[in-house]
């Protein structure tokens, strides 16, 4: 009988625990999937197709705005059936989604469209006109709070920069939107916007800054973008098919006054010297040609170890000021190459004390003052090559997530040229085309070649490549004497820099001499030419400089 009873009870506490397992299924079911409705707000990062269903972005968004006004959302690049599932469910009267319409960009367009090797600068002519990139009626997108846009990633297998053109398409569309929201009712008051792109490659971060990242959850990356900055990057040309504007351009006079309580305006001209005191006579002279131009902006020069103190007592004397640094090596260059540590020039970016700098070569010289270029947004440049730019001379803005964003695709990222001019294209695809008196390039090849002794008088600045003019002799450019540099001789460009020369301290042309090493190499190349009887003849000059007799020890 007892056995009997003990069957019972154990039958009864059986189909207890299944009806009380049952109850709790019930309530999981039905008031967890209510919770994960109202008060979730999580993106789904493991599923293959993201819904935007109460997503976090919408939480941090709700947060920034006391979640207490009704939020509008533009969605840009989405399709129909798209529009349903990136909708913000459960939360109608705090959320109004528009889709954003907009013609795309026509397919028969391609990237050096927008950024061709060369375009006409001669302001009698007319200008050159950039294709068009068709962008939203912005007039009825004027109240966004935030611009939800989907990122086309197809090719995107690498860390470095995309040249494509719908891609930047999307990226206009969105900063457009933001700023015409930001701005609608006026520059004093403060409306806050945000942009969320989906995508695991991400906005372009030549538009949308790494230090307005507020946060990334697997491919969806939410922006709260500096105004200010941004509208300086609608209002450029969409590519380098037109001369850049200065920010001076195109701002009105209430926003020149509030220019300076928005930002910290301290700026600055930068150059590096590493791994050799090869160029510090250039270095040296560059200083004393900006300072002729009377520019108020800072000089500041970053070195390694390997600069000596009595060159930094000259390179003070010239005028910078300078900074000790460590050099970092170029990943893709060859060992005891000339641009083994050329990614030293990177360091730039850590320079955060600085609103602006324009980094600058050593082997330039400045002839025109030239501060107005730190109007000019990042990254501004002459071009080079291509859809390249030439870094000789580039307008940056220091950041300390832009310096390890570049560090972390340093290794990833190839470079043409081995160097930073290489890795730098790569990373920076869209950039805003500076003078190219700006940045002279001191290259004269086919038709070019009847050009170099006709260096015109009003250039900016002069880039002196190929061998530079402190390592030859000052009666004549030395590049003559190797026919493969030949595209680089121009007697004229040579001149102007031992002018500058000639008005410097004698202190500092004591940094200038000749060494000994120096001396015989020029004339070992004299011997060659003379053998070869180069058609140009310089190997005939009667040299006169003494420096051939004083040389440095």
């Amino acid at each position: 009988m007892a056995h009997k009873t003990l069957h019972s009870n154990q039958k009864l506490f059986t189909l207890s625990l299944i009806l009380l397992s049952l109850s709790l299924l019930i309530f999981f079911i039905f008031f967890g999937s209510k919770n994960n409705i109202v008060n979730r707000f999580k993106v789904e990062t493991d599923q293959p197709n993201q819904l935007f269903t109460n997503p976090r972005w919408f939480d941090l968004i709700q947060e920034e705005s006391n979640g207490d006004k009704k939020i509008k959302v533009g969605l840009v690049n989405f399709n129909d059936e798209e529009v349903s599932q990136y909708e913000v469910h459960g939360h109608s009267s705090l959320v109004n989604t528009v889709r954003v319409h907009f013609d795309c960009v026509s397919k028969v367009r391609e990237w050096k469209d927008f950024f061709p090797v060369w375009i006409n600068e001669d302001s009698n002519l007319h200008p050159p006109m950039c294709p068009e990139i068709p962008m939203p009626r912005l007039e009825e997108y004027w109240d966004l709070n935030v611009v939800v846009a989907k990122v086309p990633c197809d090719g995107w297998t690498t860390e470095a920069g995309m040249r494509d053109v719908f891609r930047l398409q999307v990226n206009l569309v969105v900063a457009n939107l933001l700023v015409r929201s930001g701005w609608a009712k006026g520059p004093d008051v403060k409306w806050e916007v945000y942009a969320v792109f989906i995508g695991h490659c991400g906005p372009m971060p030549e538009i949308f800054r790494c230090d307005d990242l507020l946060r990334k959850e697997g491919d969806h990356w939410v922006y709260k973008p500096e105004l200010k900055r941004l509208k300086q990057k609608v209002l450029m040309p969409p590519g380098t098919c037109q001369i850049a504007y200065p920010f001076g351009k195109t701002d009105n006079a209430r926003q020149n006054k509030l220019k300076n309580r928005q930002f910290n305006h301290r700026e600055a001209y930068v150059t590096v010297l590493h791994s050799s005191e090869a160029y510090v006579c250039g270095a040296i002279a560059l200083a004393q040609s900006i300072i002729r131009t009377n520019s108020t902006k800072d000089l500041l020069l970053l070195h390694d170890e390997h600069v000596s103190p009595r060159s930094l007592t000259g390179l003070r004397t010239a005028g910078w000021k300078t900074r000790q640094i460590e050099r970092i090596r170029s990943p893709f260059a060859e060992k005891g190459s000339y641009n083994e540590w050329n990614y030293s020039k990177l360091r730039i970016w850590l320079l955060t004390w600085y609103h602006k700098v324009v980094f600058i070569d050593s082997d330039l010289l400045v002839f025109k003052n030239m501060d107005w270029v730190f109007h000019y947004p990042q990254i501004s440049a002459a071009g080079n090559d291509r859809t390249m730019f030439n870094s000789g001379i580039m307008v940056i803005e220091p950041s300390l997530c832009t310096f390890e964003d570049l560090m972390l695709k340093s290794f990833k990222v190839g470079s043409y040229n081995g160097g930073d001019q290489g890795f730098l294209n790569e990373v920076f695809t869209w950039w805003h085309r500076l003078p190219k008196e700006v940045n002279f390039l001191k290259y004269f090849d086919g038709n070019h070649s009847l050009n170099r002794e006709k260096i015109p008088d009003d250039l900016s600045a002069i880039h002196y490549l190929g061998l530079k003019p402190w390592m030859c002799y000052r009666d004549y450019d030395c590049n003559w004497d190797i026919k493969e540099r030949q595209v680089f001789a121009s007697d004229k460009a040579h001149e102007k820099w031992w002018q500058v020369y000639d008005e410097m301290p004698e202190r500092l042309k004591q940094y200038c001499g000749l060494s000994p090493h120096m001396n015989w190499r020029i004339k070992k190349w004299r011997r060659i030419a003379k053998k070869l009887s180069l058609p140009d003849e310089h190997w005939k000059i009667g040299v006169t400089d003494p420096r051939q007799y004083n040389l440095a020890q």
